[in-house]
């Protein structure tokens, strides 16, 4: 069961609440650079993103922000580190601010920080990072630990409601995903704003997919998270997908087309296989209702163990048997199994999908 949270508007998107847990990404372009900036957020809308998180380091990444807003099709959040005063200058162009306490320059500075967000009726993110807390948690802690994680958290989200600040997301990301679970359940046993999860610096594409997943499939199941960003070294498109691939994966939400496939093994060749498994995925791309497709390899797996599928293909030697939702359609020979595949996946997203 979803923990119920508090409801924070973010331009025309609802985090927590009991919304939808909102899939968001962010900008690995200079902001400076207008044009691949908004390529790039067009980009992570076309994949499902609905928040894009840009860099704000200097005052040109500012001025740069009026025309994104201009042309962007999401909401925009400035991310800010470091200078309080990049932090007020942003207010007018975006739709959030993210901040991290821990490395803002003091209470003093937070203070005006919220005072102005307050101000201006948006949300704030207090968005605390292991590799950047406060040295007075840290000396109390004893370093980097989920509890001063959530210290920080919950330290700076009071100094904002005391200032005024009435929409807040928190987040305690660490780059283990075992340190982020401890933080964000204690986090939830300790706060109703809604939760940002996710894993900080995860690593590349393999491997940094396998700890997120690890970590928000982990906490998503627990009813924990109202909003997530998978922090890939990759392209953002990735960082999107792998968002909705746990989200299904955890039974929670999801987008487009979930392929299932066999790993294979000596009742049928394997290129087989991942040839038409790539070619269905390659002509479902464009699909956004949530689907689960399946290419099996023989009929041990399919559709016995695809029975959870919408539709799928289960290869035999002259060609393939056709199933919808476990029960058997049709036999389908040579070029027209993909086609007929696909065909019927298309009928079933026009009707809803699964």
């Amino acid at each position: 069961m979803r923990r119920m949270t508090r409801r924070v508007r973010v331009g025309d998107v609802i985090i927590g609440g009991g919304a939808p847990v909102v899939v968001q990404g962010m900008t690995k372009t200079r902001t400076t650079d207008v044009a691949a900036t908004v390529r790039q957020i067009e980009q992570m809308a076309r994949e499902g993103c609905r928040l894009v998180r840009l860099a704000i380091p200097d005052r040109e990444a500012v001025d740069a922000l009026r025309e994104i807003r201009r042309l962007s099709p999401l909401p925009l959040v400035a991310d800010v580190h470091f200078d309080y005063r990049l932090a007020l200058a942003c207010l007018d162009w975006v739709d959030k601010l993210r901040i991290n306490p821990g490395n803002l320059g003091g209470e003093a500075r937070l203070r005006q920080v919220c005072r102005a967000v307050a101000q201006r009726g948006i949300p704030l993110r207090v968005g605390v990072n292991a590799g950047s807390l406060e040295r007075d948690l840290l000396r109390r802690h004893g370093g980097p630990t989920p509890e001063a994680l959530v210290a920080s958290a919950l330290r700076a989200a009071r100094l904002a409601e005391e200032e005024g600040v009435e929409q807040l997301v928190l987040s305690a990301k660490a780059s283990s995903a075992q340190d982020t679970i401890r933080a964000y359940r204690l986090l939830a046993e300790n706060t109703e704003w809604p939760l940002h999860v996710g894993v900080t610096a995860a690593g590349p594409l393999f491997e940094g997919l396998v700890r997120s997943a690890l970590a928000l499939g982990t906490l998503l199941q627990q009813g924990i998270g109202d909003t997530l960003r998978v922090s890939l070294t990759a392209d953002p498109r990735w960082e999107i997908r792998a968002a909705y691939w746990i989200l299904e994966a955890a039974g929670v939400g999801g987008r487009g087309v979930v392929i299932i496939s066999c790993p294979t093994c000596g009742r049928c060749p394997s290129a087989r296989v991942r040839r038409l498994a790539r070619e269905v995925k390659r002509r479902l791309a464009d699909l956004t209702v949530a689907l689960r497709v399946a290419v099996m390899g023989c009929a041990v797996n399919g559709p016995g163990e695809a029975r959870e599928a919408d539709v799928g293909l289960a290869l035999a030697d002259d060609g393939a048997w056709l199933f919808e939702r476990g029960r058997l359609i049709c036999r389908v020979r040579g070029g027209d199994m993909v086609e007929e595949l696909c065909a019927r996946a298309r009928q079933l997203a026009k009707s809803g999908g699964g």
